[in-house]
């Protein structure tokens, strides 16, 4: 079932109240594991890159240290574009897509580090798409907060 808000107003004390609430705690409680699940992927490569050489894979200290900046410069560049899309397919859809879009590194991380063969620019693409929980988060921020008083916003 899809259902899109008409009229919102978090800063009418009676609303927020009656009705608005409980539609904020309802969306920040789906939204808890959704920044969880991208926060982790954001940041893995931070605990992956130091093991790799230890199980097997023949990187430089400089290829290891980029492989660990590579997610933090794509999601801050995916922050941009992600905090347009909440506006343009909804709080909701862009939510449900965009968390879906964090198997990919996921999974390809998974299988990749099961080879010491895996390529170096493999190891950088995959690292490159954990991005992708960068700028989930920060969209996913930018969503929530659309939805409380400006006065219990941190």
């Amino acid at each position: 079932m899809t259902y899109s808000l008409k009229d919102w107003n978090p800063e009418n004390e009676s609303y927020w109240n009656m009705t608005g609430k409980h539609v904020a705690s309802r969306n920040l409680l789906v939204s808890i594991p959704c920044l969880f699940l991208a926060f982790a992927v954001w940041f893995i490569w931070s605990a992956i890159a130091v093991n790799l050489n230890n199980i097997g894979f023949k990187f430089t200290t400089e290829q290891l240290f980029t492989l660990a900046a590579v997610p933090g410069l794509t999601g801050a560049t995916l922050r941009v574009f992600y905090s347009f899309c909440v506006p343009i397919f909804g709080g909701k859809n862009w939510t449900v897509f965009s968390t879906s879009t964090l198997l990919i590194p996921s999974v390809g991380i998974g299988i990749a580090v099961q080879n010491p063969e895996t390529t170096y620019s493999t190891m950088l693409i995959l690292a490159a798409f954990c991005g992708f929980g960068g700028g989930n988060f920060s969209s996913s921020m930018s969503n929530i907060s659309f939805f409380y008083p400006k006065k219990s916003q941190g």
